[in-house]
């Protein structure tokens, strides 16, 4: 199999997306990823909710000045909801004497197949610029609806309120923790141990699942920092990344709010970031997660031998002992409910290197690349002057 058309080819993705997560794995696979599908959150329904049917109401009692739709498939539900109650067109029509304020091209989408159109919509997807166009009008005394998106919005609401409005909040769906959290919690400790590469994440409660179920099992710090250095974090958007970046954590987002620009966004990053390129014994070999690009083949390597690769290509060149080697294998403990907890974790022995060590010259495929250093260890067959001369050329 060649890398060329695959960017994301060696690298392995976790998929947190509740809603459209095949969609987005799809994506994800057409580039070549190891897709990890671990959903933290799913969405439920609140068609039957007294507070959806008193809202709906209250926004019929009087006519509203302005409305505020965050979602398209909240809107939608809304809408289908207040059809089931017949409520609908007196809703539409209520709705249509509104300046409606659309916070994303998906809102936008939703209110005009719905025959209607909206006044305003923002650059961004964020409630930043939605708030800042609302204040700008006299909101004493105005009624203002906002379709809410899974759960309360107070930083859009609590200005509106100061401004003087009334406001009506429309729940019209929310967000709960994914029934079986087993495969967030394996994807968690598998970004601690570094055997994922990337992490994606389409909404806000998504992020703020990972971090507790991370919490729960005492890895919260440690995730955290894993996204900070060896793990991408993938968003796609600024309100999904706010969680992150306000821990330090840079995420990668794209221009437009929609999978495949995420996707695209990370197949242009994570290779990047993520891949190592040497010159072995006159061969182009690249790391990635999971594999190797050998001359542009790739070839999938496992946990352990890529381990051995990684230590080696830390110092290429230079000889790594077998001791030290011994320090990077990885193993698995049941510590504090993860499986991947690092804490208290034995030393691999020599043989178990040894034995790596066989099995990354088998997936090489090519001898040569890995030599042996009779009594001292092993290392990665390049000039180790040619290298340092080129590394202190790039810190220059």
């Amino acid at each position: 199999m060649t890398a060329d058309s695959e960017p994301l080819a060696g690298f392995a993705v976790g998929v947190t997306a509740a809603r459209r997560h095949e969609e987005l794995a799809t994506l994800l696979e057409r580039r070549g990823a190891r897709v990890v599908l671990a959903p933290a959150i799913r969405l439920v329904p609140l068609s039957d909710d007294a507070e959806l049917l008193e809202a709906t109401r209250a926004c019929l009692a009087r006519p509203l000045d302005h409305a505020v739709v965050t979602t398209g498939i909240g809107f939608r539900a809304w809408l289908e909801t207040a059809d089931g109650w017949g409520l609908r067109d007196a809703l539409i029509t209520a709705l249509g004497d509104a300046d409606i304020v659309a916070r994303g091209p998906k809102a936008r989408g939703a209110i005009r197949s719905a025959g209607l159109q909206e006044r305003w919509s923002p650059e961004s997807e964020g409630c930043a610029e939605v708030i800042a166009h609302l204040l700008e009008k006299d909101l004493a005394g105005a009624r203002v609806a906002v379709q809410l998106y899974g759960e309360r919005q107070p930083e859009l609401t609590e200005a509106l309120y100061e401004a003087g409005a009334e406001v009506i909040e429309i729940p019209v769906y929310r967000w709960a923790r994914a029934e079986d959290i087993t495969p967030l919690r394996r994807l968690v400790g598998q970004a601690v141990a570094g055997t994922v590469d990337a992490i994606t994440f389409t909404s806000a409660p998504a992020v703020a699942a990972t971090l507790a179920v991370a919490a729960e099992d005492g890895l919260e710090e440690a995730l955290l920092e894993a996204l900070r250095t060896h793990v991408v974090a993938a968003c796609v958007g600024p309100v999904t990344a706010r969680a992150l970046t306000e821990r330090g954590v840079p995420a990668v987002q794209p221009e437009r709010a929609r999978l495949g620009a995420l996707v695209r966004a990370l197949a242009s990053d994570l290779p990047r970031r993520r891949a190592r390129l040497l010159s072995v014994r006159g061969a182009s070999l690249e790391l990635r997660g999971h594999a190797v690009v050998l001359d542009g083949q790739l070839r999938p390597i496992a946990p352990a031998p890529m381990a051995i690769l990684r230590a080696l290509a830390r110092r290429p060149g230079h000889v790594v002992s077998r001791a030290e080697l011994c320090g990077v294998l990885p193993s698995r403990l049941v510590v504090g409910g993860s499986p991947w907890s690092r804490d208290a974790r034995p030393q691999a022995d020599e043989h178990a290197v040894e034995m790596a060590v066989a099995r990354l010259r088998r997936g090489l495929g090519r001898p040569g690349i890995v030599e042996t250093v009779v009594k001292r260890g092993y290392r990665l067959a390049c000039d180790p002057r040619l290298v340092d001369r080129l590394a202190a050329g790039a810190g220059g």
